[in-house]
């Protein structure tokens, strides 16, 4: 436990790499590299500092960094579209913290990679915090993590083009029902189409994983982000004013259905951030992440701030 307290992601700089300190300069040592894929297994997160990217490089360095490009199909992050399969980070107002999560940790198939690339710091704040996810688990009471043996349920109720939350159009990134049953028929997830236009999606997932090279179990749901308590008092209220739990946009009980104790949540969401490091962004900095092994979120800020994501296998 003690290496997993005192874990923080790789800093990798021009002076360490003997490489120019321009965005040819990071092209140059990632294609030099012997294996990524180990290094970042091994270091679980890395932050690529002092290169001084600019959007104008981004494509041609994320080639480099993620193999296969994901669409963020099934997200449930209110994000922009930026390029091809590049968007902006999740949209929330910069005086809300993110809490700490996995990447699509609640579908059937997440990306292994996430890359954030800084196209402009905020003034104040905004630091991503990462945590390793065996130090999140060990974090969290024997009582909790024994609740969440069985994993938990997920439930969405996604619009048909006007409503609450997200449209089932944006999550699968198309206006074709067909499309989105086909790919709901692989994940073992059950849905209905609502009379309203709308789109009822119910899917049981595990509450940790077991990373395939390193075989370290992990914490590994969004349990806390799907929960309204994990939104604080006031928020919880006010949507149960709206509306009934099972209408919400989305939300999340056990897997048999049964409530998770707002406590739990509050535990979970409180630990995984107590446990994070931050990421304080310059402008020009990358950081790539191992999705399974490292939750990230974000830290309030105040001035304008562009942080990209862009996710592969």
């Amino acid at each position: 436990m003690d290496a997993h307290r005192a874990w923080t992601p790789l800093v990798i700089t021009p002076a360490g790499t003997e490489s120019g300190a321009t965005p040819e300069g990071l092209i140059a040592h990632l294609r030099g590299l012997d294996d990524l894929a180990d290094l970042l297994t091994r270091a679980k997160a890395l932050v690529f500092r002092g290169f001084q990217v600019t959007p104008a490089e981004l494509d041609e360095v994320m080639d480099l960094l993620l193999p296969n490009r994901l669409a963020y199909v099934h997200g449930n992050s209110p994000r922009t579209k930026v390029g091809q399969n590049v968007y902006t980070s999740t949209e929330y107002p910069p005086e809300y913290t993110i809490s700490m999560h996995n990447e699509m940790s609640y579908a059937h198939h997440w990306p292994e990679r996430l890359l954030f690339f800084c196209d402009r710091a905020a003034e104040t704040g905004g630091a991503t915090p990462v945590v390793d996810g065996v130090r999140w688990l060990e974090a969290l009471d024997p009582e909790v993590r024994e609740s969440f043996a069985d994993g938990v349920r997920y439930s969405q109720n996604l619009h048909g083009g006007r409503g609450f939350g997200k449209s089932w159009q944006d999550t699968f990134e198309t206006d074709s029902r067909a499309e989105v049953e086909a790919f709901l028929d692989g994940t073992g997830a059950t849905y209905e189409w609502k009379n309203d236009g709308g789109l009822r999606v119910s899917q049981v997932r595990p509450s940790t994983a077991t990373h395939p090279v390193t075989g370290t179990e992990v914490w590994f749901n969004q349990a806390d982000q799907w929960h309204v308590a994990g939104l604080g008092d006031d928020t919880a209220a006010a949507l149960y004013q709206i509306m009934p739990e099972k209408e919400l946009p989305q939300s999340v009980s056990f897997a048999d259905g049964s409530a998770i104790p707002p406590e739990y949540i509050t535990q979970i969401r409180d630990r995984g951030l107590e446990s994070a490091v931050d990421v304080d962004w310059r402008t020009g900095d990358l950081l790539l992440i191992d999705n399974m092994l490292v939750g990230h979120g974000r830290r309030p800020f105040t001035g304008p701030r562009r942080v990209l994501v862009a996710m592969s296998d």
